[in-house]
């Protein structure tokens, strides 16, 4: 595949004439995908295009003791090598991965993949230059060069024998981070080894490696793969200058503490400590299991067959991650970034809503939005706080109309591990919050994306700063919570108004005072914060939530009351199925109405967020409109009072 330069809006093959050619995205070469096994044939869609394009699926189950599945393109389905074992060669699965698709693939009945009520992770890496790329070569005995295709200098090549002329033979690593005299084993535990037979001390280049005289790399006669990673090549994205994947190294202090900034935010990571086999498995960890901040992530080792593991205080941030974990230590990584990367075009790709009636047993609640990773709850009929929980947060939960600190759930109210599944959110048994029997209940789920909605987790340090965030575009509403005790109000920053304040529990009127997000106005990458203990006390856990205008899709926006019908055009198409609204100009609460409960011509019932009261189904305060909302003549002074100023939140 050749290169790719961009230009404006369109990327162009660097060596053809200037055809365009569609940007690549990094949620389109790798996917992270969770499964329950059946006993019977069945097929993963995860939109990523392995027939034609080619590449590498690992899968690993999370319940039980099962080897790693890694097959690939090059040697074909139903081939299979495991990174925890040294076999002397590749295994036929016939009934294991069987077939490669254009948005996925398709597997068998085989135990390791697919045993019924089995859980299992997948991982799947698509070719593409300056991400992955695979090679295949037989040994000669002699130092040599092998081509490759990723079009910049590796950061990471995993080498295995697959068809070996004398035994069993371990999985060897190149990184970059240590250099061409050095060398992993990824199926042991070991430290790195020293050796000129390994890389032939030559660091790879953009279009070759180089391998030594060691059998393990190289013997006569026996078949290898190489699996090559990039390293921050660029070629992504829009302009096609974003970094997708990263390796490098970070050592840890005498806490077993360490920051590692990657400019971006991971959802998935394999690390390994190079300078002991002490703690020196090979660690995996990802987004869609619990990958969650502060602490508490879930880990599987490539090197070993055992169960998924809980509890490991490894966790994301906006540019990198950060882990508290052992001693002094010196470790090796390879990342890769979060996803979407593409700006949506549709409320329902972003946005699921879901009525539903509770069924007094453990349920999943979708919103048939694809994966998300925030939920508000609320029972429609019954006096109970509204809930807010996210993947990135994890087991705990919010109530907005409280200045509680976070909760945990429980099991009753979210499962041990709510956010285990690939879309919606896990609700428990008996809670009248989320899934009592007979109940009632509204869940609004909400996926992370570029130029609609971001979260960001952080500590407070007690002195004003800047956070860095991945809405791509400045937040126009920000939401802040102290997670942790004692309680505080939820601070929310409307940027439509200006440095200003208003209270998500609270019916208060706007207070023009930005002393809480330090007298400055979010951009493209940061919001700032002042120094009070309600939005940056020190060592205290917050989490934000940002909001902002994304064409088609949502809208943040105010409008000045009239006292008559209005009109609010959000530059939607098919009408508002969501909308939130605060009267700024004098004491209200925060209205919301959905479509599923009804926005129609006649009543339309609402909740409040800043009450626990249940919904209210006799008024007719908004309408539908193709292009947004309307707002009744009806509707009250909290809603429409002439000459009062609003703000509001609209997703189509």
């Amino acid at each position: 595949m050749p290169l790719q330069e961009t230009s404006g809006a369109a990327s162009y093959d660097a060596f053809g004439g200037g055809v365009p050619v569609v940007p690549n995205y990094i949620e389109d070469v790798f996917s992270t995908w969770l499964y329950t096994g059946t006993g019977a044939t069945q097929t993963i869609t995860n939109g990523i295009d392995l027939s034609t394009k080619g590449g590498l699926t690992w899968i690993k189950g999370r319940s039980g003791a099962t080897s790693h599945m890694l097959t690939d393109t090059v040697r074909g389905a139903t081939k299979r090598l495991s990174t925890n074992l040294a076999d002397a060669n590749q295994f036929t699965d016939a009934n294991g991965l069987t077939a490669f698709g254009s948005t996925g693939f398709t597997i068998g009945s085989n135990s390791n993949y697919n045993t019924n009520a089995a859980t299992y992770v997948s991982w799947t890496f698509r070719e593409q230059p300056k991400f992955f790329d695979i090679v295949t070569y037989t040994g000669t005995g002699s130092n040599r060069t092998i081509a490759h295709n990723l079009g910049s200098v590796p950061g990471m090549i995993i080498v295995k024998e697959y068809i070996s002329v004398v035994g069993s033979t371990d999985w060897y690593v190149y990184h970059r981070s240590l250099g061409a005299t050095k060398y992993l084993a990824m199926n042991l535990t070991s430290a790195e080894g020293t050796s000129s037979a390994f890389w032939n001390n030559t660091a790879p280049t953009s279009t070759v490696f180089s391998i030594g005289t060691d059998g393990d790399v190289n013997r006569n006669g026996s078949t290898f793969v190489a699996y090559i990673f990039a390293h921050d090549a660029g070629g992504f994205g829009l302009t096609g200058t974003d970094n997708v994947i990263s390796c490098g190294s970070f050592s840890t202090d005498s806490g077993g503490k360490a920051t590692v900034n990657l400019g971006y935010e991971p959802q998935w990571v394999m690390f390994k400590r190079t300078d002991s086999a002490t703690y020196g498995d090979w660690y995996m960890i990802d987004n869609m299991r619990g990958f969650t901040n502060p602490s508490g992530s879930s880990w599987l080792w490539a090197n070993t067959s055992g169960a998924e593991q809980t509890g490991i205080n490894f966790a994301p941030e906006a540019t990198g991650f950060n882990i508290n974990f052992t001693g002094p230590a010196n470790w090796i990584y390879v990342a890769i970034r979060r996803g979407p990367m593409k700006v949506p075009t549709t409320g329902t790709s972003v946005f699921g809503l879901s009525a539903r009636t509770g069924t007094g047993a453990n349920a999943t609640v979708t919103g048939s939005a694809g994966v998300s990773d925030a939920v508000l709850v609320k029972n429609r009929g019954s006096a109970v706080a509204s809930l807010f929980s996210s993947r990135l947060t994890g087991t705990g939960y919010l109530v907005t109309s409280t200045t509680a600190a976070e909760v945990a759930a429980g099991t009753t109210i979210l499962q041990a591990n709510p956010w285990d599944v690939m879309d919606g959110v896990k609700v428990g048994t008996t809670s009248t919050i989320t899934n009592a029997s007979a109940n009632t209940f509204i869940n609004y789920l909400f996926k992370r994306a570029p130029s609609f909605f971001d979260e960001v987790c952080d500590t407070g340090s007690g002195a004003a700063r800047t956070i860095n965030h991945n809405l791509g575009v400045a937040p126009e509403l920000v939401i802040r919570k102290r997670r942790s005790a004692p309680a505080e109000n939820w601070l929310v920053l409307p940027t439509v108004m200006g440095l200003s304040e208003l209270r998500l529990n609270q019916t208060n009127a706007i207070a023009m005072d930005g002393s809480s997000w330090d007298n400055t106005l979010p951009t493209s990458s940061v919001f700032s914060v002042g120094s009070g203990s309600d939005v940056n006390g020190s060592g205290y856990t917050y989490v934000t939530y940002l909001f902002a205008t994304c064409a088609g899709v949502s809208k943040v926006g105010s409008y000045t009351g009239t006292g008559t019908t209005k009109q609010i055009d959000c530059g939607f198409t098919g009408g508002a199925r969501f909308v939130l609204i605060k009267k700024t100009s004098g004491t209200g609460s925060w209205y919301v109405w959905d479509s599923s409960r009804g926005i129609v011509s006649g009543n339309d019932p609402y909740l409040l967020l800043n009450s626990t009261a249940a919904e209210v189904t006799n008024t007719d305060y908004i309408d539908t409109y193709s292009a947004g909302f309307e707002i009744s003549s009806t509707a009250p002074s909290e809603i429409n009072e002439n000459g009062g100023s609003f703000i509001f939140l609209a997703i189509a």
